[in-house]
């Protein structure tokens, strides 16, 4: 018989490591958005999943780090692109 509030699927022993799914996270969203900051965050909290992860788990860790990576090539190619052609220009005003 289960306590009052609480469900059978919570109570089961199967938990997700939470900082592996904050790297998977991390490293989608840094594919789109803000990668030379969310790169590095996907690459330490995926490794902190893996660490923590049983011998079975830790695809999302894995996946995190391999984002995370990833979220920093595509920054190292883009600003090797801008600088190849001539470099960074912001226009403000009229």
């Amino acid at each position: 018989m289960s306590s009052y509030g609480s469900s059978p699927a919570a109570s089961s022993g199967s938990r997700t490591n939470g900082l592996a799914i904050a790297g998977l996270v991390c490293g989608i969203v840094g594919v789109f958005f803000a990668g030379v900051i969310l790169g590095p965050l996907a690459i330490v909290f995926g490794a902190v999943g893996l660490r923590q992860a049983p011998v079975k788990g830790g695809g999302m860790a894995k996946a995190g780090v391999v984002l995370g990576i990833i979220d920093l090539i595509i920054f190292v190619v883009l600003i090797s692109l801008a600088a190849s052609h001539g470099g960074f220009s912001w226009y403000v005003g009229s």
